[in-house]
């Protein structure tokens, strides 16, 4: 699912679907949690708009795992890649936009879209996450980040928890903690618009999280971003959303169903970042391509690259 709108700022939103696991009704009750020697039991905040979600989210994943979709593997054997069939690729996910709402897709060109400085993820959590989870979650996006940053050639790093310092705001919420972070959306991102910050407070339940890239004053470089994941994700689903939307906000925009094996498909075939993702991440923040270049200046630079890629991965 994807949108991209303008506001005084362009905005990029991508919003993508994923999914968990939840206490079945003849399961004992959970043991209340036990404390570490020295260290007091964590209370959470309770969120009543919480619990149905966990189980949607999580009937949705055992679903899509049952039907082989949510693959955690590379894909390598399922397709040859061409030099042909992997230019088109990023051709369609970073030079083409989505219009008119979440499945339609207008195909229309657009212009190349990056960083040119350097990127720093930031971690911020709402009070229903647990320590363990912050934890678990950091390590994740610390493991994409170094994946992220080698494939691409580009200064990508992710700030310790607990410090302020980043351009790319990673907010982990539940459904209330999303719904009243109005206020802090602005604060992150001074001039946002209402209609954007009303995309991330009134996101519906089929939108499963989401980014937004920013680019000032008319610039094809962006200078900031924002994305948005639900707490009530079970563990894979909630991967999959940093996985795909801290890729997306770089400047992969788009879908494509020749994407595979690849986040970048709608099926949700597969979970977590590919190798043929990371060649497309590659092309994007090749130094023969420019911020502002178009499709007809892009496409034989674009198949050269994929070429040379192509060869020396084979």
């Amino acid at each position: 699912m994807r949108l991209r709108t303008r506001s005084s700022s362009a905005l990029v939103l991508t919003a993508a679907l994923a999914s968990g696991c939840a206490l079945l009704p003849q399961d004992p009750p959970p043991e209340p949690p036990r404390s570490a020697p020295g260290r007091p039991v964590e209370v959470l905040p309770d969120d009543p708009l919480s619990d149905d979600l966990r189980a949607y989210y999580a009937e949705i994943e055992d679903d899509r795992i049952a039907a082989r979709l949510m693959r955690i593997d590379d894909g390598a054997d399922d397709v040859v890649i061409t030099p042909a069939r992997l230019a088109e690729t990023y051709i369609d996910i970073a030079l083409h936009e989505e219009h008119s709402g979440p499945f339609n897709r207008s195909g229309r060109s657009s212009v190349l879209r990056r960083w040119e400085v350097p990127v720093r993820y930031r971690m911020e959590f709402g009070a229903s996450s647990s320590r363990q989870a912050r934890v678990d979650d950091y390590r994740t996006v610390r493991e994409l980040t170094a994946r992220l940053g080698t494939a691409s050639g580009h200064a990508i790093s992710v700030a310790p928890l607990g410090q302020s310092e980043g351009n790319f705001h990673v907010l982990t919420l539940s459904e209330s903690e999303r719904r009243d972070a109005g206020a802090r959306i602005r604060e992150l991102v001074p001039g946002i618009s209402d209609g954007a910050v009303r995309l991330i407070t009134d996101m519906p339940r089929e939108t499963f999280c989401l980014v937004m890239a920013f680019s000032r004053d008319g610039s094809a470089e962006y200078s900031e971003a924002l994305a948005i994941v639900r707490s009530e994700h079970p563990d894979l689903t909630r991967a999959a959303c940093y996985h795909e939307e801290l890729t997306q906000g770089l400047g992969l925009a788009s879908d494509s169903s020749r994407a595979r094996p690849s986040i970048f498909n709608d099926d949700q075939e597969f979970a977590l970042l590919t190798p043929f993702d990371l060649l497309l991440l590659r092309i994007h923040y090749d130094p023969r391509l420019q911020p502002g270049m178009t499709e007809r200046e892009a496409r034989p630079i674009i198949f050269s690259i994929a070429s040379e890629l192509v060869a020396g991965a084979s």
